[in-house]
């Protein structure tokens, strides 16, 4: 016999060839009158067991057998015959000199949307390891091939590692059986090895191409024409194709959205669209609840209790379910320098984070850290693009499937934020086309806010989709819930303004302005619906109503100011940088739109914050174009 100097099979001219299966050659590579090299594996009375691969074995009968042969001695021998039962037998093959030539096993794979057809079969699959799970029962390997997610049971012993040198990341051969797993199928694994060398850059490539192609977004037309948002399109088409390749990839999505009217229209279609779109692409019906959560955000930006808990989590999920980090969506939040210190926890884990948003950002704080963001600011527009009007748009480019449940929802988003953009009429005609007029569309966006402050930090998902009616076929559940509501919202906040108003402060400012104050600490009720911004807020619309003019609305509290404007130009954002730089020791934060907004201060500084603020709400300029375009951050 001769092989090359690498170890490989040689090929001299004149020799003979000897063919040597691969270890996961199974009998339906052995050709009839072909010479294979087998090793002895045991010796009985009547012949000797050889092997020819990991599944390939038969006897050598000793009547063809001439002298003595000892376990582990290699032979080279033919196909005699198969017996009905599947016993192979061989026979013995005199050769001197003779090259081997390896046979490596011929897979005709069977792609992860063929499983049902192959059920109690015998399948091959190739594909990525996206999760290991270990179970008091067997080792479960998610496997992402060109089509979908399979779980696949390897079973060692009870509660015992199988394939403990297979990790995630690693390309696999999967063999084995799809069976019904209750409501999901699973594939039960025969044999599972990890691909290496040209086979592993072959089938990565396969893969990489495979999921290009199937995360790209749908190609869906806007509900509405609408120029502007054209420009922001690009962007968008950016973030539906990392949202499906992360889904593709096995990856969880955590989602993180303002808790107000706006941010729950944002999240709850983007959230709806990614299980639905999860549920095609894993086997495994438990999917769609384990890779994406959803989560409201009190504060206007990510907090570091709030990134601390989402990391601890996802640290926790690796270590108990084998899951990968997930990807962070931020939704109606997360454009502004506030939120660098959270990012940057997350950027030690390399935990991908996208964002879409309609406050004013800080683009050279953030940008570094995000994967994608999507901002009208960026694109020469403003907050009267609504989060939730882009987040309809991208639900459907993720999944248009959708898109008959979604019509009405931005209408539902603009009032909530109290839109002034010019689509808004589009979009109401376009609700009143489901039956939504613009009272009922009032009383959701109602209903909405006053759930979202007793939900607090919980999702409440099947309550939120059932006052939006997205994935909902309840509509009369949903019209009995909206009135509740809103019924109860609007009481509550009369109960509220009852108390407030007499301690009402009012001032003329040198613009002309009207500017009204209360001291929402002291003079309104705390700890219960409306919080001080919806308290100010309502407030403010009615002193608009009352006189007519430019005014500006302050409710302040110890350590804390939320704004409301309608006909002054205040510019927030720029205003809480300036006091930022010019009160030492202050400790001032805080942002919003150039009209609506909030603020943070240390309460001993609270009176020359204060004071400073309203000086600059003095030289503002009036601008009666601008009104207040979203409710205060809390």
């Amino acid at each position: 016999m001769t092989r090359d100097s690498a170890g490989e099979p040689g090929a001299d001219d004149g020799d003979s060839v000897v063919y040597d299966l691969a270890p996961d050659c199974t009998a339906d590579d052995v050709e009839q009158g072909r010479p294979y090299l087998a090793e002895i594996n045991g010796i009985v009375d009547y012949g000797v067991f050889v092997d020819l691969s990991d599944s390939v074995s038969g006897l050598v009968h000793e009547s063809v057998l001439e002298g003595t042969y000892a376990v582990g001695d290699e032979l080279v021998v033919e196909l005699e015959s198969v017996r009905e039962n599947g016993d192979m037998a061989f026979e013995p093959v005199e050769i001197d000199d003779y090259t081997v030539e390896e046979v490596g096993h011929d897979y005709s794979l069977t792609g992860t949307h063929r499983l049902e057809d192959n059920l109690g079969e015998q399948i091959h699959l190739e594909g990525e390891v996206t999760q290991v799970k270990q179970t008091g029962g067997p080792t479960i390997f998610h496997v992402a091939d060109e089509n979908g997610v399979v779980p696949c049971a390897a079973f060692e012993e009870a509660g015992v590692r199988a394939y403990p040198a297979i990790e995630i990341g690693d390309v696999v051969r999967v063999t084995g059986t799809p069976e019904h797993r209750e409501d999901s199928v699973q594939v039960e694994v025969d044999g599972l090895s990890k691909l290496e060398g040209e086979d592993a850059d072959e089938a990565r490539e396969r893969l990489e191409d495979a999921l290009e192609a199937r995360a790209e977004p749908h190609d869906v037309a806007p509900l509405i024409d609408w120029p502007a948002f054209e420009k922001l399109r690009p962007s968008l088409e950016e973030v539906a194709r990392l949202l499906r390749r992360t889904v593709l990839e096995g990856r969880p999505i955590r989602v993180r959205h303002h808790a107000d009217g706006d941010g729950m229209c944002a999240a709850v279609p983007v959230q709806i669209a990614l299980e639905r779109f999860i549920a095609d692409v894993h086997e495994d019906e438990d999917a769609p609840r384990h890779l994406i959560k959803r989560l409201p955000a009190k504060a206007p930006f990510y907090e570091m209790e709030d990134a601390t808990r989402d990391l601890n989590f996802a640290l926790e999920d690796r270590e108990k379910h084998g899951q990968q980090l997930p990807l962070l969506l931020m939704l109606d939040n997360g454009s502004t320098a506030e939120d660098v210190p959270a990012y940057e926890t997350l950027a030690h884990y390399d935990i991908p984070i996208a964002v879409v948003d309609h406050h004013h950002p800080d683009p050279e704080a953030v940008e570094d850290l995000l994967d994608a963001h999507v901002n009208p600011y960026l694109h020469d527009e403003d907050y009267r693009i609504t989060t939730g009007m882009l987040c309809v748009e991208l639900a459907r480019m993720i999944y248009p499937d959708l898109t008959d449940e979604l019509r009405h929802v931005p209408a539902v988003a603009g009032i909530s934020d109290r839109s002034k953009a010019d689509a808004m009429d589009d979009y109401l005609e376009l609700a009143a086309e489901e039956g939504y007029d613009e009272d009922r569309l009032q009383d959701v966006s109602e209903a909405l806010d006053y759930a979202a402050f007793w939900l607090r930090y919980n999702s409440g998902d099947q309550l939120i989709q059932d006052l939006l009616q997205i994935a909902s076929d309840d509509e009369d559940r949903h019209r009995e819930l909206v009135e509740f509501f809103a019924e109860r919202g609007r009481e509550e906040v009369d109960e509220q303004l009852e108390a407030a108003m007499p301690h009402l402060e009012h001032e003329t400012l040198e613009n002309g302005a009207h500017l009204y104050r209360i001291d929402v600490e002291n003079y309104a009720h705390r700890f219960t619906y409306p919080a001080p911004g919806k308290t100010t807020g309502e407030i403010h619309d009615r002193k608009i109503e009352e006189t007519g003019d430019p005014v500006i609305t302050v409710g302040y509290g110890p350590d804390f100011a939320v704004l409301r404007s309608d006909g002054v130009r205040l510019d927030i954002p720029n205003m809480v940088s300036e006091l930022e730089a010019e009160i030492a020791g202050g400790g001032v934060s805080g942002g919003g739109h150039l009209v609506v907004g909030s603020i943070k201060f240390v309460s001993g500084k609270r009176e020359e914050v204060i004071d400073a603020l309203v000086e600059k709400m003095a030289e503002a300029d009036i601008d009666e174009a601008l009104s207040s375009a979203a409710p205060i951050d809390d």
